[in-house]
């Protein structure tokens, strides 16, 4: 079985991160599955940047903690890794940089800067030779690193091909030439099917494309900001308007507007930014607008730790809004699910007339995993629309008289945008339709939509709103996937979002273990999930935060109490070795 995992550190603006993930395409295009993540520090320059591959034949989820082949451009990337090298790992360096202090690892001394001298190459140029080094120690061949130079340089002439072709020549050659010993053939070309190779925040930028998404608004934000420029390249294609908002009230009220006129909306943000957003989730709420809200968690308070990740956002986008009103809160576990929900989610927002906010963090947004294309094709062909209550004209048998209307002096007739139903959904008028009006504002309202502060029409419509729960949790609400035999299993593991990776890894290892994963994590169905923890097992939380927030949103809605936690809150993911060190 093949299982390595590959590491490249150096300072911060030389390359690092394209470096890394044209390694994780070369891996995906030679058949192997991987994982992988980034580092770096909060800073506009400087600093240290490092990326880590994980390369499989089978699929993985998740980081391993040692590092078996470690690319260091500097000493500091040497000095953060060492404590993860293993007997057989190789680290390689530049002696006239540095030298590894004597260990049992294996070293490589390729002579970067020398290389650089002669060639006449500019210091970034380092991690060309250093991704052909690593093709030649892994038993690599060179041609799927020099067709993706191609690919990235074939606008600037063969002239720029060819010289950076070259650099990628000489770390290849020079390790086959005096390291041929250590090459270890661990990433030779196997036939395999197409993979794509997506962070969560393309995923949930190819899920808006698909649910046919018209409209999206941000402010950058780390680690959401990736889905602004990944959008904004694609908008001319998808026919999508993709806007940079001066700030957070301005992107989400703005989207709030498109959404009104009848297109598909979204925003994306962190929790910062969504902090903002927050008087704007309310107008959505009493106006029922369909709004798809993108978060994207880092540690908090305030600033927190831009760059790092963590969970600590559940509760806040659970209750956010003054008043009450219902949402949708879901929150994938992986890249597939980032598709698969988001493109939900825009269903979801249209048929309940509401929001629905998709949960990320850190880790999911900005790590890379191998997704099967056959997966994306088909979810592509199967996925299907639903605009609900829409009503883009007044047909015959909704009181239509589209063309007598346009053609006469009939009077205007109130729609009544409000209307109380027993499902708490009403018909949603696209604005503009000859001969019909309503009102939409931020005050509560009769069923046309005229304020009012009278009792009863104010109850009538509080209990309208609140009966979409009731509506969405008996249609669409999905209970959480289990994984493993619940019945057999001695313990049972319990999370929510990223985490899923490492706890899936872990139960390679562990014995009698299942996994209740939760990615519909508000509302929730009282009756239905207490049935998932009705027997007398060893329950443990598993969260990426301080308070163990799923928990108390579990303990709140369905009365279900977990006494024992994992929880971290460093910045750091749960890795997978964490997990089987606690259990074991």
């Amino acid at each position: 079985m093949i299982d390595f995992t590959w590491k490249i550190g150096g300072e911060a603006g030389f390359g690092i991160m394209t470096t890394g993930l044209v390694f994780s395409k070369i891996a995906s295009r030679l058949g192997y599955h991987i994982f992988d993540y980034i580092k770096y520090p909060s800073l506009i320059r400087g600093g240290h940047n490092s990326f880590e591959t994980r390369v499989s034949d089978q699929v993985v989820r998740q980081l391993k903690y040692n590092v078996d082949l470690l690319i260091c451009l500097n000493k500091e990337t040497f000095d953060q890794n060492k404590k993860f090298l293993l007997v057989d790992s190789i680290v390689v360096y530049d002696s006239s940089d540095f030298v590894p202090e004597k260990g049992s690892y294996k070293t490589l001394d390729i002579p970067f800067k020398k290389i650089l001298e002669e060639q006449k190459g500019q210091v970034v140029m380092k991690n060309t030779i250093a991704l052909g080094a690593t093709l030649a120690i892994l038993g690599g061949e060179i041609d799927e690193l020099e067709h993706i130079i191609e690919e990235q340089f074939g606008r600037k002439g063969e002239e720029v091909i060819n010289f950076n072709k070259q650099f990628v020549r000489k770390g290849y050659d020079y390790v086959k030439k005096n390291y041929f010993q250590l090459i270890k053939p661990l990433l030779t070309k196997k036939t395999s099917e197409t993979k794509l190779v997506l962070t969560g925040n393309d995923a949930f930028s190819l899920g808006s494309v698909v649910a046919d998404c018209r409209f999206y608004c941000a402010y950058p934000m780390t680690p959401s900001s990736s889905v602004l420029t990944t959008l904004a390249s694609w908008q001319k294609k998808n026919n999508m308007i993709v806007r940079h908002g001066e700030d957070e009230i301005s992107v989400i009220n703005t989207a709030l507007g498109s959404s009104f006129a009848g297109v598909r909306s979204a925003v994306g943000t962190s929790g910062g930014g969504f902090a903002l957003m927050v008087e704007a989730v309310s107008l959505a709420g009493v106006t029922e607008t369909p709004i798809v809200i993108f978060l994207s968690q880092r540690p908090g308070p305030a600033t927190g730790m831009p760059t790092w990740t963590e969970q600590s956002d559940l509760l806040f986008t659970v209750h956010a809004g003054h008043g009450e009103f219902p949402k949708i809160v879901l929150a994938p576990g992986d890249v597939e699910e980032m598709i698969e929900l988001t493109a939900k989610a825009f269903n979801l927002a249209d048929v309940y007339q509401l929001p629905v906010v998709v949960m990320s963090d850190m880790f999911l947004s900005e790590g890379h995993k191998s997704v099967s294309k056959k997966f994306v094709d088909d979810f592509i062909a199967n996925y299907k629309v639903n605009r609900g209550k829409l009503l883009k004209e007044i047909t015959n048998d909704k009181l239509q008289m589209t063309n007598q209307v346009q053609n006469s002096n009939v009077k205007s007739k109130n729609f009544l945008r409000y209307k109380i139903t027993e499902d708490g959904i009403s018909e949603r008028l696209i604005p503009g339709i000859p001969g019909y009006y309503f009102q939409a504002n931020s005050y509560e309202h009769l069923e046309d939509g005229h304020t009012t502060e009278e009792a009863k029409p104010r109850i009538d419509q509080v209990d309208k709103r609140n009966k979409k729960w009731q509506t969405y949790l008996e249609k669409d609400f999905s209970l959480p996937k289990v994984y493993g035999d619940l019945e057999k299993a001695e313990t049972v593991l319990v999370s929510w979002g990223s985490v899923k990776g490492s706890i899936i890894e872990a139960q390679k290892t562990l014995e009698n273990t299942a996994f209740i994963h939760f990615n519909h994590v508000y509302p929730l169905d009282k009756d239905k999930i207490r049935k998932l923890f009705s027997a007398k097992k060893r329950y443990i939380l598993l969260e990426n935060n301080s308070w163990g927030q799923m928990g108390k949103l579990l303990a709140m809605e369905t009365g279900v109490e977990i006494e024992e936690k994992i929880l971290k809150y460093d910045g750091r993911p749960i890795w997978t070795e964490e997990i089987i060190r606690k259990l074991t």
